[in-house]
C-alpha cells in the first residue's frame, strides 16, 4: 500500500496531483459569481427589488423576463436595486471568509489539517446544499450560500498550499500552480452556466456539486497528513492512512511535542524522530532569522538560536506592509467580483446577449488562471539550485527573489484597475485578463511570501490574521457601494480612478523587502572586510 515499502514518492505524487485538481474544480468557484448571476437574475432571483412598467419609452433601459409560464412575461426596468442585492451577496460572503480567516488559522496550527479540512468539507456540502434548495422566494439563502462556499473553498487551498513542503526546490512553484488552479476554479460557475443555457437546471448541477465531497473526505484520510506537512522535509517522513492504520508525525511547534501512531509494518521509528527533531530546529532556527533582523536590527550569529514570536511577527514591518499590499488588491478584486455584471449591462446598455458573451468571455479568461500561477512561482524559486553568496542564508535568498514577484504584482493590480476605470466595452477583455494574472499572482506570492518571511508555525495564524484584518478593509464595500449607487448614479469612475491611485501603495512593500536584502547584503560585506582586516593585523 501507499506509504509501505519504499511508496512515499507515489504518495506524494498523488497527493500534488489531487490536491491541483481539488483546487481547479472546488477551492474558488465562489469567484465565478458573474457567471452565477447571469442565471440567478435569468431565474427571477430578488426580482422584487425591479421597478415594474408597463410601458417602457427607451427600450435601451428595458429587461424582459420570462415568468413561471411562457405567455408569462412582464417589461421591468430599473433593476438597481437587484444589481446592488447581488452585489451585497458577493460582498457579504467575502467580508464572512476574511474575517472568520484568524479563528479558522488557529484552528489550523492548533489542530492541524484534518480538523480543518473537516470543516471545510461540511461548508461546501452545506452551501451547495443550500443554492440546491433556494428559489426566487427565497432569495435570502445566497447570503449564507455563497459565504459558506467562499469560506470552504479558502479552507482547501491553505491546507492544499503546504503540499509545496513536499517539493523542496520547487516549492513556491507549487504553491503558486495551486493558486492559479484556485482562480480557473471560478470557470465551474460558466460550465453551469452552459449548462443551464442547454437546459440542465441549475439546482441539479449544484447537487452534483454536493455529492463532490467524497473526493474531499477521501484525500483527507488518505492523502493528507493528520497534522501538518512540516519544511524541511524530515527523511522517512510519512501521512495519511498507512497499512490499515494512521501514520502521522507532529512537528514540535510547542515546545518540541511529537506524536506518532502506527499500524503496521514501518520504518525506523527512533531515527526517524531524531532526524525529524533535528530538522524542526533547523527550520526554526532559519525562519527565526529574517523576522528577528526586521524587527530588532544588524544580523548577529546568536540570534540564530531563538525562534520569532508570534507577537514579535505581528509587530514587524514585514507584516505591516504585506497587510497593505494584500489588503488594498484584495478590495480591488473582490469589488471588480462584486460589480462585474452590472457594470457589464451599463457599458453594453442592458444588451442581455451582450452581457451574456462578456461574461463568458470573463469565466473562459479565468480558466487560464491555472497558467498564470506557474510563472509567479517559477520567479520566486529562480535562484533556486544556485550557490548562495558567501554568508548568505537560505532564506534570505529566498526573501531577495520574493521582491520582484512582489513588484510584478502590484504594477499588474495598477493597470488592471486603470483598464477597469475606462469606459471603453472592449477594453474590458483586457481588465479580464490582467485581473486572472493579478488574481494568480497575488494568492501564490501572498502564502509563499508567508512561508518564506515568518516562522512555519505561525503559518495558520498569520495568514487568517492578515485576511481578518483585511476583512476591516472589506467593510468599505457596503458605503462604496452604497455611494455608486445613490449619488453617482450607477457609474463607478471616480470611486474607480480612486482605487487606482491607492493601488500605489502596494509598491511600498516590495521596495521595502528590497531595500532590507540590500542592507543585509552591506553588512554581509562589511564583515567581510573586518575579517580580512583583523587577518592583516
Amino acid at each position: 500500500m501507499l506509504g509501505c515499502g519504499g511508496g512515499a514518492k507515489l504518495r506524494h505524487s498523488l497527493t500534488l496531483a489531487s490536491g491541483f485538481v481539488e483546487n481547479l474544480c472546488f477551492s474558488g468557484i465562489a469567484y465565478g459569481w458573474a457567471s452565477l448571476v447571469f442565471i440567478l437574475k435569468n431565474d427571477g432571483y430578488f426580482s422584487d427589488l425591479c421597478d415594474i412598467t408597463a410601458n417602457a419609452t427607451d427600450p435601451g433601459d428595458i429587461i424582459a423576463l420570462s415568468g413561471e409560464w411562457p405567455s408569462d412575461s412582464i417589461i421591468q426596468s430599473d433593476c438597481s436595486g437587484q444589481d446592488e442585492q447581488f452585489s451585497l451577496v458577493f460582498t457579504v460572503a467575502s467580508f464572512s471568509m476574511n474575517f472568520l480567516r484568524f479563528p479558522l488559522g488557529f484552528l489550523f496550527d492548533r489542530f492541524g489539517t484534518m480538523a480543518t479540512r473537516l470543516l471545510a468539507i461540511c461548508l461546501y456540502t452545506t452551501g451547495t446544499l443550500l443554492i440546491t434548495v433556494s428559489s426566487p422566494e427565497q432569495s435570502a439563502l445566497l447570503f449564507p450560500a455563497i459565504s459558506c462556499l467562499i469560506t470552504s473553498g479558502m479552507l482547501f487551498y491553505t491546507t492544499n498550499a503546504q503540499v509545496g513542503n513536499l517539493f523542496d526546490r520547487l516549492r513556491s512553484t507549487v504553491i503558486s500552480v495551486y493558486a492559479g488552479a484556485f482562480d480557473s476554479s471560478a470557470a465551474v460557475f460558466l460550465i453551469v452556466k452552459f449548462l443551464y443555457e442547454g437546459g440542465v437546471s441549475f439546482h441539479s448541477s449544484f447537487l452534483i456539486l454536493s455529492v463532490c465531497s467524497v473526493i474531499h473526505v477521501f484525500r483527507t484520510f488518505f492523502l493528507m497528513p493528520k497534522t501538518h506537512i512540516p519544511y524541511p522535509l524530515p527523511d522517512g517522513y510519512a501521512y495519511g492512512v498507512n497499512c490499515g492504520g494512521w501514520r502521522w508525525k507532529r512537528g514540535g511547534e510547542r515546545g518540541g511535542e511529537r506524536g506518532e501512531k502506527e499500524g503496521g509494518g514501518g520504518e525506523r521509528k527512533g531515527e526517524v524522530n531524531a532526524k525529524y527533531q533535528k530538522n524542526t530546529g533547523l527550520q526554526k532556527a532559519e525562519s527565526a532569522l529574517l523576522q528577528l533582523q526586521d524587527k530588532a536590527g544588524p544580523f548577529r550569529l546568536d540570534q540564530t538560536e531563538r525562534v520569532a514570536s508570534f507577537r514579535s511577527c505581528v509587530l514587524s514591518w514585514f507584516f505591516l506592509w504585506h497587510l497593505v499590499w494584500v489588503a488594498v488588491m484584495q478590495f480591488c478584486h473582490f469589488l471588480f467580483i462584486a460589480t462585474v455584471n452590472p457594470m457589464l449591462n451599463r457599458l453594453a446598455n442592458r444588451d442581455q446577449t451582450l452581457v451574456s458573451q462578456y461574461t463568458n468571455a470573463f469565466a473562459f479568461t479565468q480558466l487560464c488562471g491555472v497558467l498564470c500561477g506557474p510563472w509567479n512561482g517559477l520567479i520566486m524559486d529562480r535562484h533556486k539550485g544556485k550557490p548562495l553568496a558567501p554568508g548568505e542564508t537560505k532564506q534570505e535568498a529566498d526573501l531577495r527573489s520574493s521582491s520582484l514577484s512582489l513588484f510584478l504584482t502590484s504594477l499588474q493590480c495598477l493597470l488592471f484597475y486603470v483598464c477597469f476605470s475606462s469606459p471603453l466595452l472592449p477594453l474590458q477583455y483586457l481588465t479580464f485578463i490582467l485581473q486572472v494574472l493579478n488574481s494568480a499572482f497575488i494568492y501564490g506570492g501572498h502564502q509563499a511570501f508567508l512561508t518564506i518571511a515568518f516562522p512555519g508555525c505561525h503559518f495558520g495564524k498569520l495568514s487568517g490574521l492578515i485576511t481578518s484584518l483585511s476583512a476591516v478593509v472589506l467593510l468599505l464595500q457596503f458605503t462604496v457601494l452604497h455611494l455608486i449607487r445613490e449619488f453617482l448614479h450607477g457609474d463607478p469612475l471616480y470611486v474607480n480612478v480612486g482605487l487606482t491611485l491607492l493601488t500605489l501603495l502596494t509598491f511600498i512593500h516590495p521596495l521595502h523587502v528590497y531595500l532590507h536584502c540590500r542592507s543585509l547584503a552591506n553588512q554581509r560585506r562589511a564583515r567581510a572586510k573586518q575579517e580580512v582586516t583583523k587577518l592583516r593585523v
